[in-house]
């Protein structure tokens, strides 16, 4: 049985706002038997497993782990929304900073990934997105921890240790980037060969992506501005 199974199970529990032993009497088994598949103490049968799918609604992947999905889809990049569509979708009357900073990162994520692109290389295209999407993860968890209503069980990482983990991973992958960018080899990845595509400055950026530019030149700027470094030869 997958070990994520405990988890998801207490997950869709508390998230339906059911009791243990209500659940229990629903699922056709005692309370001390549900505790003990919750706590990963006992290993359930294919019957049971399916009888949860049903009660919950979900996929037999998603109990295990197996999907993301509720429904077990596996996402292909045709599923995946345009995020301007999801934007227009979700936008706030009045919400002028969130649709500013979303736009100034969707753009400069536009040319970064652009310029991944163009440099043919899977290795470093790799480390680069995981790198955006622990940053992504690390966010979303500050914003779902501000509500002390929402479940942990959501995620394997508990709340006192996935941030420090996460930044670990995060540091891991950008010195795997930057010595894959400098053209060194590292864990088997192979280096970046030819970096003449990504011969940059502002007039070349600003010529090959004349919508995109301006936003990843205020990001920058405003990136610098918050760090707060001064350059004391200037």
């Amino acid at each position: 049985m997958s070990t994520d199974f405990p988890r998801i199970l207490t997950l869709l529990r508390k998230e339906r706002g059911v009791s243990q032993k209500s659940a229990a009497t629903q699922l056709g088994i005692s309370q001390a038997l549900l505790s003990h598949y919750e706590k990963g103490i006992r290993e359930c049968g294919l019957d049971f497993l399916v009888r949860c799918a049903d009660y919950y609604d979900v996929s037999c992947d998603y109990l295990l782990g197996r999907s993301p999905d509720r429904q077990g889809s596996t996402l292909t990049v045709e599923d995946i929304p345009d995020p301007d569509i999801a934007g227009r979708e979700n936008r706030s009357i009045g919400a002028v900073l969130p649709v500013l900073n979303k736009k100034l990162a969707a753009n400069s994520l536009n040319i970064l990934f652009d310029l991944l692109a163009k440099s043919k290389n899977k290795g470093l295209t790799g480390e680069v997105s995981c790198f955006i999407m622990l940053a992504i993860y690390r966010m979303f968890r500050v914003l779902y921890s501000a509500n002390p209503k929402n479940q942990d069980a959501m995620f394997l990482l508990p709340s006192g240790i996935y941030s420090p983990y996460a930044c670990a991973a995060m540091q891991m992958c950008e010195a795997n980037a930057i010595a894959l960018a400098k053209g060194q080899s590292i864990h088997g990845m192979e280096p970046l060969k030819n970096s003449d595509e990504l011969s940059l400055s502002t007039e070349s950026i600003g010529n090959t992506y004349p919508l995109f530019a301006p936003s990843l030149l205020n990001l920058i700027q405003t990136a610098e501005s918050r760090i707060g470094f001064r350059d004391k030869r200037r």
